[in-house]
């Protein structure tokens, strides 16, 4: 599967969750959410335009690995998304194992998401909106599709952000702009 994505600047959020909660889109309890990804030892993710991070989600724990991205249209991208034990003590074994391995950290992205569902026709997007520290305030809409699907999808996301009245994608990951913004 692939994850298909377009992410929104937003200057007025309570409009856009108006707008969601106008068209029938479920919200889900914010939460916080601290991503820390990590430099390969070998490669330059910077470079391959990949990326590992583990998530604290709550008392929730995840890694990650995010491929290149395959379209010039929306973020596209293969995504291997593991869950493992929940607290920050395992949050925090798993980014010691990692340096052990090579790894080193990079940068943390912190956050309040509000996530929303939407289901129209075929499809089931996810919605956030994201309170990034350092940065603002984003909208990413999202589908998981298969790669049959990709321009479908694609054309989903981009009519549902119409509609929405959000407009001039970034396709920028919070980690590269919050590098770009580095002193």
């Amino acid at each position: 599967m692939l994850e298909v994505e377009q992410k929104f600047a937003i200057s007025d959020k309570n409009n856009l969750i108006q707008q969601l909660k106008h068209i029938g889109a479920s919200r889900v309890n914010s939460l916080k959410q601290q991503d820390h990804y990590f430099a390969h030892p070998t490669r330059n993710f910077a470079e391959t335009d990949e990326a590992i991070r583990i998530r604290c989600n709550g008392s929730n724990n995840r890694i990650t690995y995010k491929g290149p991205k395959l379209s010039t249209i929306s973020k596209v991208r293969q995504e291997i998304e593991l869950e493992f034990e929940s607290g920050q003590r395992a949050f925090e074994q798993l980014a010691e194992m990692l340096e052990i391995l090579g790894f080193q950290p990079l940068k943390a992205v912190k956050k309040v998401r509000t996530p929303f569902s939407y289901s129209h026709g075929q499809h089931t997007f996810e919605i956030t909106i994201d309170e990034v520290e350092e940065l603002g305030t984003f909208a990413e809409i999202e589908l998981m599709a298969e790669e049959s699907e990709l321009t479908n999808a694609e054309e989903a996301i981009i009519e549902l952000a119409r509609s929405l009245g959000l407009s001039n994608p970034i396709r920028n990951s919070y980690l590269g702009m919050l590098l770009e913004n580095k002193p």
